[in-house]
């Protein structure tokens, strides 16, 4: 039977099996087909069937029968035809990938192909499109083999992976099968009387008969023409092709893994990280889920973190609750311990109570694994006072906030005791016994901060064993990527002395460090000093080393070794941590303000409350935030705070240490020795200690204030979310009001409806209505309609706006059925008098509505109501809130944090840690009230109190309402729990009791005792555990003074039912005596009951009786917050605010409106001191106007909120910053304050003083030094600015730019002479005006500068290239000395004079000053550049020749040190080569004469004026050492090398004054 077009099969065929028939392999063009790629050749288009190809464009999708009756031999015929083209250009087309492509592939994806050879081959046909070979493939994966109809004669799983592979049949026989497939075709075309199954018997026989005749081809080549020589040389060329038959096999293998066998998909590689965390479908939320673990017990974080992460903590064991109660106890709190372990305590009788309380609570956190909120509820009398002899007494000595800390203290224990047993596996890896760290340490080891200390302790003192010894990793360490370690960069100064002979003298001191705290800490001195014979210099001499490169003093060994005592006296852990609990209690703490912060603080500042704190004891700082304000404004550099010891408690740790240390002797040596002591003593505090004390009291005040402050604002949610739904007076208790909520939003009349949405008794939308307004009587009459169908219990009003006052009184108005008089926000329309309105007694409150403000934006809105509107979501949100505060904060989730509980400091708390305080608060007011399972199932809105049920969380809840969803949605009894797998042991004991069923009066417990299965339980609608279920039958059987045999066959629970439904159940079951019940079961069993029998009492009374307080009203403050935005703070009276007058009235008083909304008024008696002024005459509508805060009126009832203002001048005049001002600390630096004050009032007055001068100069600018630099920076060399002087009124300042980033200020002073005012820059230069400053002055100085750095010999850069240049110069020439010129920096205007003796001489630099008239080398003037160059060599040539008459190798001048030759090769002193010839003056170089002083203007040599051209000089000038003299360019025209930036005109004057001639040496 062939494969019919609509069978799955079509796809499965193997086509490089040579035996395969025809028709298997036609089915492959029909899948091609499929596919639209098969055919191409636009000439067999026509052909097609238009019904076939509608059946191959539906995939095959056809039944078996209706292809039968549908097939014929035409289509066979088309079929065949199409399959014998397809092939043949296939084979044609097909292109097999050489070595060198995929080598090539290979090198540029990094992937290996040869495995996938025959995939590749396919992707790669010429003219058939890729997606050709993926549709085939797709279609073979897709087939399974059950669809196949003869798995004798169709391939299997393996061969259908090769497909594709047709270059392994031979084109030979390709050709056969296609001839011998013809004759078949045409052989079925004569036999076409055959029915489908002979037509397939026979197809049958012929693949047979064609295998066998391949496998006799394969076995004798004669038979298929090919002699056996010839066969030979084929195999010999070609090989019998299975060399790679291994290659195609691993192939197929992989393929067969890949594609038959694929991995299940996973949500993991569809949907992104982040939201497989959103949705906690993490590995680690599986596993929360699976363990019998209380979820927030397996967490490290609150369940709201949005980054929850997993506690890898150990649990305690029995072993060690016992140290563990007694570490917990001794911190639970100051108050306990006072209470109960200080001599005068209250309680101090009852302290072993205590710590056996405290262990039970451990044992249950920590082993048994219960939460907190099943502690309290069901084993509160483990944690209370319980005495058989004495059952009256009653003490709570475990609260529940006291409850939580012991879990809180708990986990920090618990990881303590894994670091030290981490520590303690540490030591003993280093096989080595410290009979100090083992007798007097490993006791003591009771904090974090000592298992620390310890492991550095031990790391230091045997810092020679392996390092990893002390590679101790905890669960919250980061994890560790590289294992490979990076060696050290330093080794400490204590490690190179402690492997030195400094370890010796050390030793000397007579006591080793651990024996010095084993004294301090011991009441006795179990250690004494060894005194040395010698004093310490004398000793420590003895360790000098005199072969030593660095030779070291006896006092720097001594200075060494107490390096080394004092480095492990303060690494020593119980020295550390006795320091540490000496800051606790003796620290102080004071701020003192930056100079930033003494600018920014001011008096209205938040941060003046403790700008100048002063030795504040530390103590003092837990109680409030302000510590965290003080790190605040520190991380703002704006304060620095120091936190020190007090003078006495650090002389008293000093004191006690150096008599642990000292020397009992009264010697002359021993005291020496012992001064040596202290100062190690000092030392160790200084360096070690005392840093050490600070850091951790800074973090641990830190952490304390923090805590304190996160409880303190679950405290204030437990105000809010503590409370009972509103309810009337009438409404029964547990029962839920339904509300109608109303909303104006931001009140404008112009763009706001008033919003109105009515919900049920059960939280459900019942109507939304949206009118728009409360004045016309249409919308009053559907207003009152509304209230007619519906009846709400309560109207909730909320807005933004202080219009929602208004609202509020109107709704007010309606249900009185009356107008409000003399509101003069009434509008001004009566009703008839005829009307009478219905009078509704409904109440109309506040609440508040920071949820719903929340809620009116959340993506939780948008679900649950999408059409509604932001107002409607919002009235929602507030109806909501009054009928379950908890409902509404728990379905905040982590968005909880943006409720304000302390509007100035709760954005200090970290977020983790307020969420974690949060939802404590949570838990503990979710399982006080309970949650019916039932509803929770069904409603997602009551589902979001069920996370935080003891024992379960976010993941376990959504599994526990999954699977009770798929028992049908509904539990009847709580055993069911357990019998239906829907919890686990440790979650239902944890959770049974605070998950209600509540109890269907209607149905009555089955009587059969084995019925009680499906049956409901009364107990299961209780508080009471299934595990004191039989406590509460007891009880109700003996109320009821039944016996067994009359409750026998009959439910458990049914006496329950009785006694729940008895009329005098009260009086009966107070009559039963509890106390002798709770001591006859701890005398049988210790079982500890009392509490819980009350429970029990209580609840067969009241079962889940509302145990949480009234619903609170808002007061007036609270509601004008929510409404306006201000506070008490913000409308403190005597405050100066502005106001708008709205209206003015006929009595002369004035309506305003605050910026926040607030009405105001202003009455006669407040609007002027004078009296008798008509307010019309001094303000106007709509005039903005400064007014001071008289007095607040609050009236909530009448919705009435108003501010009495005054704007008389009196008022107004003295300001409000005496109300404005912050309080000071008490503990207050009054004198830093004060001289701060002082400074700041001096600032302020020379800026007072400082008046701006106003010049009229083109070049006066009122600019400060860094302005005149930053205006002249893009002007040229010599440009002026003159600018006002910081020096006075009587002084300028001078400013021009000598070079680029280079600047000279001049300091001029004005004086009044009878002649006129005089500018002096100093006694020689004073000038008449300031043009004459410039030109003669500045000008002058500007054109000597630009004249030397003209020339030669300067060095543009800085002085060190000059160096260098110098040295490169004398070292390529040793014969010659060399000198040049460059600017100095530090004093702008002057110059440097840098020169080089020789190559053995070291630079020297002569300074060179500029005036306006001559250059001063040494204060000796000269004219020129020149005269300059003449006067250096003169002088150089003048010392040379004293230092040679004083003797060969005399030290060159200013203490150069190095030698000047007396005579240069050639016998030539250096300044014989470069003096320049004077007339009538030949220096003599061996010193027969003193060169002449530089001649006066007009002398011998001539000068360079300026303005006249100069003479040319006379006699003969030596060539330059540097280069030949350039000769002077024409007269007039600038030098072709005029340094970069001088003025061209200035340059023309240089050369005309003859400042470019060149000299030399």
């Amino acid at each position: 039977m062939s494969s019919l077009p609509g069978d799955p099969a079509d796809g499965i065929i193997h086509e490089d099996d040579p035996m395969n028939s025809g028709e298997e392999e036609e089915e492959v063009g029909d899948a091609t087909m499929a596919d639209g790629v098969g055919v191409t050749d636009s000439s067999e288009e026509g052909e097609d069937d238009e019904e076939e190809e509608k059946r191959i464009r539906e995939g095959f999708i056809v039944d078996e029968d209706e292809e039968v009756e549908e097939e014929d031999e035409e289509e066979e015929r088309q079929r065949r035809k199409k399959r014998r083209k397809r092939r043949h250009r296939r084979r044609e087309e097909e292109e097999a990938l050489e070595e060198d492509d995929l080598e090539l592939l290979e090198e540029n994806t990094g992937t290996s192909f040869r495995n996938r050879l025959t995939r590749l081959r396919r992707g790669r046909e010429g003219r058939s499109p890729p997606a050709s070979s993926s549709s085939r493939r797709k279609q073979v994966v897709e087939s399974s083999e059950d669809d196949l109809d003869d798995d004798e004669d169709l391939p299997q799983v393996q061969d259908i992976q090769r497909i594709w592979d047709d270059e392994r049949a031979g084109r030979g026989q390709e050709d056969e099968e296609d001839m011998d497939d013809f004759i078949d075709y045409e052989d079925e075309e004569e036999a076409g009387g055959l029915d489908e199954q002979e037509r397939e018997e026979r197809r049958r026989e012929r693949k047979k008969l064609e295998r066998q005749r391949r496998r006799a081809m394969g076995s004798i080549p004669e038979l298929s023409g090919i002699d056996a020589s010839a066969w030979d040389e084929i195999h010999d060329v070609f090989g019998d092709g299975h060399e790679y038959d291994w290659a195609l096999v691993g192939d197929n293998e992989h393929e067969l893994d890949e594609e038959t066998q694929k991995p299940e998909m996973k949500y993991q590689d569809v949907f992104e990280p982040s939201e497989i965390r959103a949705r906690m479908l993490t590995e680690d939320d599986d596993l929360i889920r699976a363990q019998d673990i209380p979820e927030r017990m397996q967490l490290a974080t609150s369940s709201f973190s949005q980054s929850s992460t997993l506690s890898l903590h150990q649990n305690l064991t029995e072993s060690d609750i016992d140290d563990a109660a007694a570490w917990v106890t001794s911190r639970l709190s100051a108050r306990k311990t006072r209470n109960f372990f200080s001599d005068s305590g209250p309680y101090r009788p009852y302290r072993d109570a205590l710590v056996l309380a405290v262990s039970y609570a451990l044992r249950f956190l920590f082993i048994q694994e219960f939460e907190v909120p099943y502690i309290w509820t069901h084993k509160r009398d483990y944690i209370s006072y319980f005495n058989p002899q004495d059952i009256r007494t009653r003490i709570d000595l475990i609260s529940l906030a006291e409850l939580w800390r012991i879990h809180v203290l708990g986990q920090k224990y618990r990881s303590l005791v894994e670091r030290r047993n981490a520590l303690f596996a540490a030591y003993s890896r280093l096989n080595t016994e410290d009979d100090y760290f083992e007798q007097t340490l490993k006791p003591k080891i009771d904090t974090v901060e000592m298992v620390a200390d310890s492991t550095e302790w031990l790391s230091m003192k045997y810092k020679s064993r392996k390092q990893d010894t002390f590679d101790l990793h905890f669960h919250d360490d980061e994890e560790i990527t590289d294992r490979k370690r990076k060696p050290p960069s330093r080794v400490s100064a204590y490690e190179i002395a402690k492997r030195s002979v400094i370890s010796k003298l050390a030793e000397g001191f007579g006591i080793r460090p651990h024996e010095v705290v084993q004294n301090f800490i011991s009441s006795d001195r179990p250690n004494f000093v060894e005194d040395q014979e010698l004093n310490p210099i004398t000793f420590a001499e003895q360790f000098v080393n005199p072969d030593s490169l660095i030779s070291q003093t006896p006092a720097e060994l001594l200075r060494r070794a107490r390096m080394i005592l004092a480095t492990e006296l303060g690494k020593d852990p119980l020295l550390r941590q006795t320091i540490r609990d000496l800051f606790k209690v003796e620290a102080q703490i004071s701020v003192q303000p930056t100079e930033r912060g003494v600018n920014k603080i001011d008096e209205h500042h938040p941060y003046f409350n403790f700008k100048y704190l002063h030795h504040k004891p530390i103590g003092q700082m837990l109680d409030s935030a302000q510590f965290l304000h003080i790190l605040a404004a520190e991380s703002e550099h704006l304060v620095n705070v120091s936190i020190y010891l007090t003078n006495e408690a650090k002389g008293r740790f000093e004191r006690l240490l150096n008599d642990a240390f000292a020397s009992d002797s009264y010697s002359d040596i021993a005291k020496a020795w012992n001064e040596e002591r202290s100062r190690v003593v000092q030392e160790a505090l200084d360096q070690h200690l005392i840093p050490i004390g600070t850091k951790w009291c800074r973090e641990w005040l830190r952490e304390e204030v923090e805590d304190a402050l996160a409880a303190h604002c679950g405290n204030k949610l437990r105000e809010r979310i503590d409370v009972a739904p509103f309810a009337t007076a009438d409404s029964q208790p547990g029962y839920s009001p339904s509300v109608l909520a109303i909303s104006w939003g931001k009140g404008d009349p112009q763009k706001d409806a008033i919003t109105m949405v009515i919900l049920d008794d059960m939280g459900r939308l019942r109507e939304h209505v949206k009118i728009d307004n409360l004045v016309d009587q249409d919308y009053r009459d559907e207003f009152t309609d509304l209230l007619k169908r519906r009846r709400p219990d309560v109207i909730v009003v909320g807005g933004f706006s202080m219009a929602t006052t208004k609202l509020s009184a109107r709704v007010k108005t309606i249900l009185s059925g009356r107008a409000v008089e003399g509101d003069p926000a009434a509008p001004e329309w009566h009703p008839p008098e005829n009307v009478n309105e219905q009078v509704f007694d409904i109440p109309v409150i506040y609440v508040r509505d920071e949820v719903a403000r929340i809620y009116q934006h959340s993506k939780r809105a948008a679900e649950e109501f999408s059409t509604l509107s932001p107002i409607a979501k919002y009235c929602v949100g507030l109806a909501r809130y009054a009928q379950n505060p908890l409902n509404e904060y728990a379905a905040l989730g982590a968005d909880i944090t943006a409720i304000s509980f302390e509007d100035e400091d709760q954005h200090l708390i970290p977020t983790e840690k307020l969420l974690i305080a949060l939802e404590r608060v949570l838990v503990d007011v979710t399982n006080k009230v309970g949650v019916e399972i039932n509803r929770a199932v069904t409603d997602s809105y009551y589902q979001h109190l069920l996370p935080l049920v003891c024992g379960l969380g976010p993941r376990k809840a959504h599994a526990l309402v999954r699977k009770i969803a798929t028992l049908g949605g509904n539990l009847v009894n709580r055993d069911q729990f357990i019998k239906s797998s829907l919890l686990t042991t440790k979650i239902f004991l944890n959770a049974a009791g605070f998950l209600r069923i509540p109890r269907d009066s209607d149905v009555k417990p089955a009587k059969n005792r084995h019925a009680d299965d499906d049956g409901p339980d009364p107990l299961d609608a209780t508080r009471i555990h299934p595990e004191d279920y039989e406590l509460a039958r007891k009880m109700a059987t003996d109320a009821l003074e039944l016996d067994e045999e009359d409750v026998h066959g009959e439910h458990p629970s049914h006496v329950v039912s009785l006694i729940m439904d008895d009329s005098d159940n009260e009086r009966k079951l107070n009559e039963l005596n509890l106390d002798e019940f709770a001591v006859n079961m701890f005398e049988a069993n210790e079982d500890r009951k009392r509490h819980t029998l009350n429970v029990i009492r209580e609840e067969l009374l009241k079962p889940f009786a509302e145990q949480r307080g009234p619903f609170p009203a808002l007061q007036p403050w609270e509601v004008l917050t929510m409404l306006s935005g201000e506070t008490p703070r913000t409308l403190r009276t005597g405050l100066i605010i502005s106001v708008l007058i709205v209206r003015i009235e006929i009595n002369d008083t004035v309506y305003t409106r605050l910026d926040s909304g607030i009405e105001g008024i202003i009455t006669p008696d407040y609007l002027t001191a004078q009296g008798n002024v008509r307010p019309k005459s001094m303000f106007k509508k709509g005039q903005a106007v400064q007014a001071v805060v008289v007095e607040v009126n609050l009236d909530l009832p009448m919705d009435h909120f108003q501010v009495v203002l005054s704007t008389r001048s009196i008022d107004l005049t003295q300001g409000d910053g005496l109300f404005r001002r912050v309080k000071r600390d008490d503990y207050w630096n009054t004198q830093q304050y004060e001289r701060d004050l002082e400074m700041q009032a001096r600032k302020k007055r020379a800026e007072t003083d400082r008046t701006r001068r106003v010049i009229k100069h083109p070049n006066f600018h009122n600019f400060n030094a860094s302005q005149a630099e930053n205006f002249l920076e893009k002007q040229q060399r010599g440009d002026v600015v003159i600018r006002p002087s910081s020096k006075g009124v009587d002084h300028l300042a001078v400013t021009w730019k000598v070079d680029d980033k280079l600047y000279q200020h001049i300091d001029v002073t004005e004086i009044n002479t009878p002649s006129g005012p005089i500018l002096a820059v100093d006694d020689k230069h004073q000038y008449a005006d300031l043009d004459e400053l410039i030109v003669n002055h500045v000008q002058a100085i500007a054109r000597k500068v630009e004249e030397l750095m003209a020339h030669e010999k300067f060095k543009h850069g800085p002085e060190d290239e000059l160096h260098l240049s110098l040295k490169n110069f004398v070292a390529a020439n040793p014969a010659k000395s060399a000198y040049g010129f460059t600017l100095n920096r530090r004093k702008p205007g002057h110059f440097n004079l840098c020169f080089l003796a020789n190559k053995n001489a070291t630079v020297q630099t002569w300074p060179v000053r500029v005036t306006p008239e001559s250059y001063c080398l040494f204060e000796a003037p000269v004219a020129g550049v020149p005269e300059l160059c003449d006067a250096f060599k003169v002088r150089h040539l003048h010392q040379s020749q004293n230092l040679t008459n004083a003797g060969v190798g005399g030290k060159t001048p200013y203490g150069a040190g190095a030698r000047t030759p007396a005579r240069t090769p050639g016998h030539v002193t250096p300044g014989q080569m470069s003096v320049r010839q004077v007339p009538g003056r030949t220096p003599n170089p061996h010193g027969g004469q003193t060169p002449a002083p530089p001649p006066a203007y007009g002398g011998g040599i001539p000068s360079s004026n300026y303005g006249m051209p100069s003479q040319p000089p006379f006699g003969y000038q030596t060539p330059s050492a540097y280069a030949h003299p350039h000769p002077p360019p024409p007269m007039g025209q600038p030098p072709s090398h005029i340094p970069p930036g001088m003025n061209p005109q200035r340059a023309a004057m240089i050369q005309n004054s003859g400042g470019w001639d060149q000299g030399g040496w």
